[in-house]
């Protein structure tokens, strides 16, 4: 399995403008929605109700959104960062940087978890971490991340 096989370089993003989590979770969302021709507000209400249970920010900067969706037909991720970090309930107390959604199908409780951990595992390295902050472009983001997902 790959992320970068559920992550399209028009899904991701340089620079959240977000200032909280719900404006997090609807930025994210709009990476996707109108590429995939999905309920905007439908991802949204996942999250929120997702994160209702435990917050998705694992700590060192770091949050992975996730949710399943009824209707939706395949598995996708997205990214983004916020240089100066935003309040997110991190399980650390700090503020998040980086930023991958999950959205996966209903029924996908193997692939969704797998997906889940795997972006964990990349995430656990602190040079891809830097790596995704200083990138420069689009580009450049995809390119990380893709090196990291044949490492991982």
């Amino acid at each position: 399995m790959r992320i970068t096989d559920m992550l399209r370089q028009d899904f991701l993003s340089l620079s959240l403008q977000a200032q909280d989590k719900e404006e997090v979770l609807s930025e994210l969302c709009s990476l996707l929605s109108s590429k995939i021709n999905f309920d905007h507000d439908a991802m949204v209400k996942v999250l929120i109700e997702r994160e209702k249970l435990g917050t998705a920010g694992i700590g060192d900067g770091i949050a992975i959104p996730h949710g399943k969706l009824k209707d939706l037909e395949d598995t996708y991720v997205a990214f983004s960062r916020s240089q100066k970090g935003i309040p997110f309930d991190s399980m650390d107390g700090k503020p998040v940087h980086l930023f991958f959604l999950l959205l996966a199908p209903e029924k996908s409780t193997g692939q969704h978890l797998k997906t889940l951990a795997k972006l964990a595992r990349m995430f656990k390295d602190k040079n891809f971490r830097t790596c995704l902050m200083d990138a420069q472009t689009s580009n450049e983001l995809y390119r990380i991340i893709s090196e990291k997902d044949d490492a991982c």
